[in-house]
């Protein structure tokens, strides 16, 4: 049985939260273009995988968790032409640049709106799959954001994860964990200009759990059937979670919902957060 976090480590959650929001935000402008480079263009068919197992209902709504400059939700679209998709990230300036990829009457179908994964602002069965590419590992704690998701997805619905492997174990005899010590921080920091940025993705790939671990973080969390799939020698994996499909309890958290009401605009996308969380940057002192 889960203890409750403690004031302290939900602090320091929260924290983390601003601090890595604001990380991206510093790279967002250089996000895309290194996403491609260092993955050498496969994270273009990861994402197509990983949309590809989604199976929203023909008309259904999808959420992007982690939705980031919305390659995915681009991906969703292009694979399910009827969908509408919920694009949720809690870095604005990542949703701002990928705005400008709406275009053609996309805007009408991908709505970004700012927001905390752990904290949804969306009601209970209201999605028909979720999908998070490369995100899980940086919300803390994951298992709110699992059970948020779980909340929110209607029964018989997908939560499909992209994610690294964990860097603890040796891939193509070490030249993955080589390429996550030195390539990725120095390519990242020759663009970006930003090492600290590059280096902390590198420490969470690391840290991350394993793909036995992360099946039973979502089992815990109430999914009734998990499954994972390897890919590239077990660099990237593939991890899909479905809710049951019996109906699911009438009482949302409380808390959890309603929070539409109070989003406000910036930069031409929504902003949904609760009083005591505004989604802003850390302080200097903090």
């Amino acid at each position: 049985m889960q203890r409750s976090p403690s004031p302290e480590q939900m602090q320091r959650d929260q924290l983390h939260g601003r601090q890595v929001a604001a990380m991206f935000g510093r790279i967002a402008r250089w996000y895309d273009f290194l996403n491609h480079t260092l993955s050498l263009g496969l994270d273009i068919y990861w994402r197509w995988r990983l949309a590809r197992v989604a199976l929203p209902k023909p008309g259904g709504v999808v959420l992007d968790l982690a939705a980031g400059t919305l390659d995915v939700a681009l991906a969703l679209i292009r694979q399910y032409p009827g969908i509408r998709v919920a694009a949720v990230d809690y870095t604005l300036p990542m949703l701002v640049h990928g705005k400008l990829k709406l275009t053609g009457g996309l805007e009408d179908r991908i709505l970004p709106a700012q927001g905390d994964g752990r904290k949804l602002p969306l009601p209970d069965e209201s999605m028909d799959a979720a999908t998070i590419a490369f995100g899980i590992r940086n919300i803390r704690p994951r298992m709110a954001a699992h059970k948020e998701v779980l909340r929110v997805l209607k029964p018989g619905g997908r939560f499909c994860i992209l994610e690294f492997g964990t860097g603890r174990r040796k891939v193509w005899g070490g030249l993955y964990n080589f390429y996550l010590d030195k390539v990725l921080p120095s390519v990242g920091s020759l663009f970006s200009g930003d090492r600290a940025a590059y280096r902390y993705l590198a420490e969470t790939i690391r840290e991350f759990p394993d793909e036995r671990q992360l099946s039973r973080e979502l089992m815990d969390a109430g999914y009734a059937r998990v499954f994972h799939v390897a890919m590239l020698s077990g660099i990237v994996y593939l991890h899909v979670a479905e809710k049951a499909c019996a109906p699911a309890a009438e009482t949302a958290p409380e808390g959890c919902a309603g929070n539409v009401a109070d989003a406000r605009e910036d930069g031409g996308v929504l902003r949904c957060f609760t009083p005591d969380d505004p989604g802003k940057a850390p302080s200097a002192d903090e």
